[in-house]
C-alpha cells in the first residue's frame, strides 16, 4: 500500500469520510487529527505528539490501550470460526458463554441477553421488545417510553427519540411518536435554594406527574442513564433513583437503565445500578462491555420480561446480522477476564478512584470553576463567569471550546459539553497519571483564565 504523508491524509479525509457531530466543512477546513497507536492512557497522534486521554476515546476504554490479549482473543476466534449468524436456531459458543457472564456479572434478575452492535441498536430493540412485551400481553396500547430531556440513548432514530437532545430532534422529524420527556435531574441550575437530596425526589416525581398525565395505562417504560453523560456529566443526588424505582413499581412501568457509559466499571461498581441502589427490568450495555476494542452492545432483561418474549407472541421478528457476532463476544469475555482478574473495577472503587475523586475535587477552588462532579472514574468541571452564583456564560460553549482546545496543545484530551469540562479516564489509570491529569487540566484553566482577562490563580 502506498504510504501517504499528514497532508494527503488529511486531503483524502475531507473529500470521502464525513465524521459524526460534526462541522464537516469547517473540519475540512482545519484538518482532522489521525491517531496512529495507543498504550495504557496514552494515544499518539501521526506528528508524533503524546496526549493523555482522560476521556477513554468515547467513554469506553476502560481497560486502557494496547491489551494484546483482546487482539490474541479475536485472532484466535477469526481463525477458528470468523462468523456465523444466530438466526435459523443457531450460535456459537463465545456466543453463549458471554451471555452466561453477562447473567453472572449483571444484577439481579437480569439473566437474559440480546445481543446488538452498538448502545443505539441495543435502545432500538428496547423500544420495540417493550412494545411488544406488553402488547402480547393484551395491553397494545400500552406503548408509551418517556425519557428525559437532554439525555442520550443513541443517534438512531428510535436512540435520538428516546434521548431529549433539541439539535437531534432538530434534524429527520424527531422524536417519532408515543415517547415523551420530562426534565431532568441537574441540581447547579435547577435545583434553586434546595438541598441537593430534597432537589433529588422532586425531580424524580416529575415522572410520576406525567405518568399520571398521560395515563398509567398508556406508560409502558421509563429510560434514563444513571448519570447524563453527553451533556455534561450531571450525578443525580443519591435520592433519585430510589424514587423513580419506586414510582416506576407503583404503575407497572418498566424501569429501563441505560448503562452504555457507566457499565463495566465507570462508577466504581460493575454498574451504575448498584452504585445508586436500584433494580432495573432493562439494562442497555456497550462501550466498557468490549473497552472499546470491537463494537458490540446488548439488551440484559430480567426474568419477567424475557419470560414473556421467550414464551408468548410466536416468533420474536427482531435481529441484526451481527448480533452475537462470535469475534466481538469473545473478545468481550477476554476484556471482563482481565476487569475480574486484574481487579481493576476494584481498584478504581478503593484507590484510584477515591484519589482522582480528591484531586478533581480540589479544582474547584479555582476562580472558572462553579461545580465540580464526580463519581469513580467520570466527573466534570462546571466552567461559570463568576462565584459563588450559579449562572452561565452568555455564549455557551465558548470558553468550554476554548478550555479543551488549550488542554490539547498542553497534551491532554477532555471533552467539552457547552462549558462544563468531562472526565472518563481509562480504568487503568494510576495514581501517578492522575497527578498529571489534575496538573495538565489545572494549567489549561489558568491559560484559560489569562485568555478570558480573569488572571492566574
Amino acid at each position: 500500500m502506498k504510504q501517504l504523508d499528514h497532508t494527503q491524509l488529511q486531503q483524502l479525509d475531507a473529500a470521502h469520510h464525513l465524521h459524526p457531530f460534526n462541522d464537516n466543512a469547517a473540519l475540512a477546513r482545519q484538518g482532522t487529527r489521525i491517531l496512529t497507536r495507543g498504550e495504557g492512557v496514552y494515544v499518539w497522534d501521526d506528528q508524533g505528539n503524546k496526549l493523555l486521554d482522560a476521556f477513554a476515546g468515547l467513554w469506553c476504554v476502560n481497560i486502557g490501550y494496547g491489551r494484546r490479549e483482546l487482539g490474541e482473543a479475536a485472532s484466535k476466534q477469526m481463525t477458528q470460526l470468523a462468523y456465523y449468524n444466530s438466526f435459523f436456531q443457531c450460535t456459537t459458543e463465545p456466543t453463549i458463554r458471554l451471555a452466561a457472564k453477562l447473567a453472572e456479572l449483571t444484577p439481579g434478575d437480569l439473566n437474559h441477553v440480546f445481543f446488538a452492535n452498538s448502545g443505539s441498536e441495543a435502545n432500538d430493540t428496547i423500544l420495540r421488545l417493550v412494545r411488544h412485551f406488553w402488547a402480547v400481553q393484551g395491553h397494545p396500547g400500552k406503548n408509551i417510553v418517556i425519557g428525559r430531556h437532554n439525555g442520550y440513548h443513541g443517534s438512531t432514530v428510535a436512540g435520538a427519540s428516546l434521548g431529549g437532545m433539541k439539535a437531534m430532534h432538530g434534524q429527520g422529524g424527531l422524536p417519532i411518536p408515543d415517547i415523551h420527556h420530562i426534565e431532568p435531574p441537574f441540581w447547579f441550575a435547577d435545583g434553586g435554594d434546595m438541598e441537593p437530596e430534597e432537589y433529588g425526589l422532586v425531580a424524580a416525581r416529575r415522572l410520576e406527574e406525567k405518568i399520571l398525565e398521560l395515563g398509567p395505562d398508556r406508560v409502558a417504560a421509563f429510560i434514563g442513564e444513571p448519570i447524563m453523560g453527553a451533556i455534561g456529566v450531571w450525578i443525580p443526588p443519591m435520592s433519585y433513583w430510589p424514587e423513580i424505582q419506586r414510582i416506576c413499581r407503583k404503575y407497572d412501568v418498566l424501569l429501563i437503565a441505560d448503562e452504555v457509559i457507566c457499565g463495566f466499571g465507570r462508577t466504581g461498581h460493575w454498574f451504575a445500578s448498584e452504585y445508586f441502589g436500584i433494580q432495573p427490568d432493562i439494562m442497555t450495555i456497550a462501550k466498557g462491555l468490549t473497552s472499546g476494542y470491537i463494537p458490540l452492545g446488548g439488551v440484559m432483561f430480567g426474568d419477567r420480561v424475557a419470560h414473556v418474549l421467550k414464551n408468548q407472541g410466536g416468533e420474536l421478528a427482531h435481529g441484526y446480522t451481527y448480533s452475537g457476532h462470535p469475534v466481538c463476544a469473545a473478545v468481550a469475555l477476554e476484556n471482563i477476564r482481565i476487569l475480574e482478574e486484574e481487579r481493576i473495577i476494584e481498584n478504581c472503587r478503593t484507590d484510584t478512584g477515591p484519589y482522582l475523586a480528591e484531586r478533581w475535587r480540589a479544582l474547584g477552588d479555582h476562580p472558572l470553576v462553579g461545580e465540580v462532579r464526580i463519581t469513580g472514574m467520570v466527573g466534570a468541571l462546571e466552567l461559570v463567569p463568576s462565584k459563588p452564583e450559579r449562572r452561565f456564560f452568555a455564549e455557551r460553549g465558548k470558553v468550554g471550546a476554548m478550555c479543551r482546545d488549550i488542554a490539547l496543545k498542553n497534551g491532554l484530551i477532555l471533552r467539552a459539553t457547552y462549558d462544563s469540562m468531562l472526565l472518563s479516564p481509562p480504568l487503568v489509570i494510576t495514581r501517578e497519571q492522575v497527578d498529571e491529569l489534575v496538573d495538565k487540566i489545572h494549567r489549561s484553566l489558568d491559560e484559560t483564565a489569562d485568555a478570558l482577562g480573569k488572571g492566574r490563580t
